[in-house]
């Protein structure tokens, strides 16, 4: 028995219970997912997974393991809630090392010295904690569930694992960022993208470097259903064409069946909660994104694309110059079908108008813009404290002449943008910084009710999304005047026999 408690693999095999999907008492075992990532485990770890895997559960057993087994060792779990808190420490933890073998608590340091609703301490002077942030004191594990969730809903909260958890880990202590995708953003998108470029590039990594594991839907065993008992939809059998040319192996008749009855209940999310590859499962819709379901149809029907400039026709553009310091301008075209052309995107922080002034006379030499109408949000017309003029004032010494937008709700305004979006164009290349802007400007989460709130978040991409809503509401396309035809031209006329 001595032996078989020194071999770490045996223990977390043997050892552990948990309660299972089902409700049900259970011996805890390692999955094939979970036995690769121990197997393949570095000091710095960021995890992109499809649902379902069980990487906090493993967390959990494998820092009470650490406690267990060793002296002064301190662990950390940070969920997303506090109802998440409670329940993973309570369901995970807790019960973990309250059903571990009656056996192995006589062994000297196992018992428990002191326990409360977040933490356990034993006598070896080792702990594990749950919690929603760590900043003082010693982590030698640090687990964070669902950090892309945690940095899309709770931007603070993220930075405060970046800047106070993290840094508590020493450099041979070990740190598991999880989840499933959140937009292409934050701390959770960053960590993945730098992993998976220093994998690219084959560079070795330091104590300090993240190391990427990804663990897609078609690698779980259980993701099938009986083949031939779901039709394919013409868009799913042509996307499961494409995977297997880029990823090189076919997947089978049930894994087909599988994904095809769980895209068709998820919609839109099931590239995020069940990716394929890690490209397609950041490139998804934000949850509580305003625009995600209509940014994704503009994809899907190539109108984010490479989009010509006409020199016929004039540039417009629409500003944010509210009270925040970030200015973004989208330029745009309005074709006589009724089409509108986002065709360019800037934005900067920290620069006065004759910045922005630069930038019109430079994009007007480049690529040849013929300005029409510029539009402001109302707000302009405030005046400085410093200055006593506006910057409608001074934005007109510059050669600037704004259109004012009207002043609507937020909301009717979000609504402008919803219907102006089946007809707009979109340069990929152009207007990257703005699209990632439109689709992450989402509503905001009420932590205390569990739910979005029906007013926006506002974070770095509201900037570029107030842009686009003044673009919706402020600018009013030219009334195409009708071609006059031969019978027109003719009126009045007596007509020759």
């Amino acid at each position: 028995m001595k032996m078989k408690l020194a071999n770490r693999f045996w223990r977390l095999n043997n050892l552990y219970k948990i309660i299972d999907k089902n409700g049900d008492s259970v011996r805890f075992t390692l999955n094939p997912e979970q036995t690769h990532f121990i197997s393949h485990m570095h000091t710095r770890n960021v995890i992109l997974k499809a649902r379902q895997l069980g990487f906090t559960t493993f967390s959990c057993v494998f820092g009470l393991d650490l406690c267990l087994f060793n002296s002064n060792t301190r662990v950390g779990i940070i969920a997303q809630t506090m109802d998440d808190v409670k329940k993973i420490y309570r369901d995970k933890v807790l019960y973990a090392f309250k059903n571990l073998p009656p056996s192995l608590l006589t062994v000297p340091g196992l018992h428990p010295q002191a326990e409360n609703a977040q933490e356990l301490l034993m006598c070896n002077n080792s702990s594990i904690a749950v919690g929603l942030s760590f900043r003082s004191g010693t982590l030698h594990f640090l687990h964070v569930s669902e950090l892309g969730k945690i940095a899309a809903r709770f931007p603070q909260r993220a930075k405060e694992v970046k800047t106070g958890a993290l840094p508590t880990v020493p450099t041979d202590g070990i740190v598991v960022f999880e989840s499933t995708a959140e937009g292409d953003s934050g701390l959770f998108f960053d960590t993945c993208d730098e992993a998976q470029r220093k994998a690219r590039l084959g560079e070795e990594l330091t104590n300090l470097d993240f190391k990427f594991h990804f663990f897609p839907w078609h690698q779980r065993a259980d993701y099938v259903l009986p083949a031939g008992s779901v039709r394919l939809t013409p868009e799913q059998e042509k996307y499961f064409v494409e995977m297997e040319g880029k990823l090189g192996f076919k997947f089978s008749p049930e894994q087909k069946a599988w994904y095809s009855v769980m895209e068709n209940n998820l919609k839109e999310d099931m590239k995020r909660e069940y990716p394929t590859t890690p490209e397609e499962a950041f490139a998804q819709t934000v949850e509580g994104a305003y625009y995600g379901t209509h940014m994704a149809q503009a994809e899907a029907q190539g109108r984010v694309c490479d989009v010509p400039f006409d020199p016929l026709l004039q540039v417009h553009t629409s500003w944010d110059l509210g009270m925040s310091d970030t200015t973004p301008i989208w330029f745009f075209q309005h074709s006589p079908a009724g089409q509108r052309r986002y065709i360019n995107y800037y934005e900067a922080s920290g620069e006065g108008l004759e910045h922005y002034a630069g930038i019109l006379e430079k994009f007007a030499k480049q690529f040849g813009y013929r300005y029409g109408v510029h539009i402001a949000p109302h707000d302009i017309r405030v005046r400085e404290l410093g200055t006593g003029k506006s910057r409608l004032e001074k934005a007109k010494e510059l050669g600037i002449k704004f259109e004012i937008c009207p002043s609507i709700s937020v909301q009717d305004g979000i609504d402008a943008v919803r219907t102006l979006l089946p007809s707009c164009w979109f340069d990929k290349v152009k207007c990257t910084q703005g699209l990632k802007a439109l689709r992450h400007y989402r509503k905001k989460w009420n932590e205390d009710r569990g739910c979005f709130e029906s007013q926006p978040l506002h974070d770095w991409a509201s900037n570029g999304a107030d842009s686009m809503r003044y673009s919706a509401v402020g600018f009013k396309p030219p009334v195409q005047r009708e071609t006059p035809t031969h019978a027109t031209t003719t009126r009045g006329r007596k007509r020759r026999r």
